[in-house]
Order: structure tokens, then sequence, then C-alpha cells
């Protein structure tokens, strides 16, 4: 099972750019690190991770198996997956919060902010719908395991994911300042994303063959 180095072109920028993006997993660590210092927000980062590959890991489990009984599956998740990225676009062009705080965290052990990243993970259902849009646009039946590749392509959009949150987490308070500095700054952000989605979600559905 190889995938196309032209794939992995567009998925590991495309993927660090959305990692990128403050959202609430970002925020969390953030609230971690200011509160409790840079080894809980690190610790909230790594926790962040564990929930995302479990979420990945049933997400593919539950792919795999729908493809294998119904092929054409992958290609109705697919166009599904684009509709929701637009739909993401808009939702961040249209957005007036435009608000980019630290979440609101107690003061944690490094155990309990690991802990509490997980939860936090597991319990944001729009991290299933979003791997499940995302992902799948870069599965190909044709070159084998479509589990092995949701698997790789999971794994490095969560190392990216990581990095970027341990980043967070270690310079919480410089980070926070700047975040809140601006509603130009958080403007900016949510236009970048929309230009993220909606890019994405053009070419992934013209350049299809």
């Amino acid at each position: 099972m190889l995938i196309p180095l032209e794939t992995l072109a567009i998925f590991i920028p495309t993927a660090l750019a959305l990692n990128m993006t403050p959202g609430n997993d970002m925020l969390f660590c953030l609230g971690q690190g200011i509160k409790s210092g840079p080894r809980a927000g690190n610790a909230a980062s790594l926790g962040i991770a564990t929930g995302a590959l479990i979420h990945t890991a049933l997400a593919g489990l539950g792919l795999a198996a729908v493809v294998a009984a119904h092929p054409v599956a992958l290609d109705v998740l697919r166009w599904a997956g684009i509709a929701y990225l637009v739909w993401l676009a808009i939702s961040a062009f249209r957005s007036t919060d435009q608000a980019l705080k630290p979440a609101e965290t107690r003061r944690s052990s490094a155990i309990s902010a690991w802990r509490d990243g997980i939860i936090v993970n597991l319990l944001n259902p729009k991290i299933i719908v979003f791997v499940l849009a995302f992902i799948p646009q870069f599965v190909d039946a044709a070159r084998g395991s479509v589990l092995g590749q949701f698997l790789i392509f999971g794994l490095i959009l969560n190392i990216g994911g990581t990095i970027i949150n341990c980043l967070v987490g270690s310079f919480a308070g410089k980070i926070g300042q700047f975040l809140s500095r601006s509603h130009k700054i958080a403007r900016a952000f949510q236009i970048a994303t929309g230009c993220i989605f909606l890019g994405l979600a053009a070419k992934l559905a013209f350049d299809r063959k």
C-alpha cells in the first residue's frame, strides 16, 4: 500500500494549515498552559492527541467495514465530505464570534490535564464528523487497505496537531495575549479557515478523476 507523493503533497500542508487554525482543542491547551504552566499545557495536548487517535481508529474501522460491504460508499462519503467542507467555509465567513479566548479550565496536574484532554476531545462530536469529512477525500480503495490509508492520514493529521498544541501549551501566556489582542486577528483566522475549507472542497470536487 503506497500513498502517492502528489497526494501527500496536498494532504500534509492542508492538514498543517487546519491544525494551525484555533479551535476548541487548541484553546483548551492554551487555557491549561496559562493556568497550570507549560507542563500541564503539553499534557493537555497529549490528551487531545490520545482522544483524536481513538476517534480516528473508530472512524477508520467503521469506514473500512462500510466500504467492504458497499464499495460505492466511499464515493458517497467523499461528496458528502465536500459538501460539509463547503458548509464549514460558509460558517467561517459568516461567523460573528470573533473572540479567541482561552477555554475556561481549572488548575491541573499533568495527569489531570492529560485525562481532561482525552475527555474534551472524545466528547466533541465535531471531531468525528470532521475526520469523516476530511480524511476520506484522500483515501483510494484501489490502493489497498482503506483502514490502513485512513490510519496513516489520521496519524499525519494528529502529529501536526500535537506539535502545534504543544507549542501553544508551552508558550500559552504570550500566545494568549496575541490571540486576544485584536478582533482583527480573530477575524483573519476565520477568513483563512474559510478559504482553506473552500479551496480544498473545490479542488477535491473538480480535480477528482
